[in-house]
């Protein structure tokens, strides 16, 4: 199967990330994509302290967008991220959901997850340092796997991959692929985003599809980029660099059977006494 990455450097202009986004998928499918993923906040990247004048309900414009651009390219499309109101949240709550939704080729919407781990860390002794996703976003509670035609696939977004207890249930629930759309910073990616998304593949033994975002978004915020897939092995299919890209790769359905089969380790568990 023929997966592709849009990867992107969004800004806080909602329309230009629309068309750059609608964009990358018509050249993906072009390309042969049957399975297409948009990285976090692909349709508006927020400024640091900022709100967002774009929260969507349930079928806001962005949800409207993606079902329809899935339906017009014939395509899977993992809609990234955008800010999600929450029904019924207090008058004083300025925070949304980090939410992904999953739409089939007939503009379905298939799954809806909402990012359960925050973004809440200082990396370095300045003020700017300090980033807080709790103060903007609420966290959801449920794993996400999604039926497709090519087998299950299991949401997750960003700071969620430095959780494996997530992937192991994901796994549990009969994952096959895992999707990682994220917006990682320069501090941590150059370290830890290739090495922690090859564990998940590794430890998983599942595809993991990781859309990133790339670049400078504004003074003050920037993006790791170097979007990934890696295959069930734990080897890079395809990388791209620090510039908007489509990525294309071909991952052969059968290789997480091989893959498991080889080495077992996910019959092989077991979890000492409490």
């Amino acid at each position: 199967m023929r997966v592709a990455i849009v990867q992107v450097c969004s800004s806080d202009d909602l329309d230009r990330n629309l068309a750059h986004a609608e964009a990358g998928i018509r050249e993906a499918a072009e390309r042969g994509a049957h399975f297409v993923a948009l990285p976090e906040n692909f349709a508006y990247m927020r400024r640091e302290g900022g709100r967002f004048p774009c929260v969507q309900g349930p079928d806001g414009e962005i949800v409207r967008a993606l079902r329809g651009w899935a339906a017009q390219n014939a395509v899977w499309l993992l809609g990234g991220t955008f800010p999600e109101a929450i029904p019924g949240a207090a008058a004083d709550d300025a925070r949304v959901h980090n939410t992904s939704i999953l739409v089939a080729p007939d503009g379905r919407e298939v799954a809806r997850y909402r990012k359960i781990h925050l973004f809440d860390v200082r990396l370095g002794p300045r003020p700017e340092d300090a980033y807080r996703e709790s103060t903007w976003f609420a966290p959801g509670d449920a794993v996400v796997v999604a039926p497709t035609d090519f087998g299950p696939v299991g949401l997750s977004i960003c700071y969620d991959l430095r959780f494996p207890e997530l992937y192991r249930a994901l796994v549990d629930r009969g994952a096959r692929w895992l999707v990682v759309p994220s917006a990682f910073t320069p501090e941590t990616g150059k370290d830890h985003w290739e090495v922690l998304l090859r564990a998940r593949a590794i430890e998983s033994q599942c595809y993991v599809i990781a859309p990133a975002q790339c670049g400078r978004h504004a003074p003050d915020r920037a993006s790791h980029g170097r979007s990934l897939v890696i295959d069930p092995w734990g080897l890079v299919l395809a990388q791209a660099g620090d510039e908007p890209k489509v990525l294309v790769a071909d991952c052969p359905t059968e290789a997480v059977d091989r893959v498991r089969e080889r080495v077992p380790a996910l019959t092989h568990r077991r979890l000492p006494a409490s």
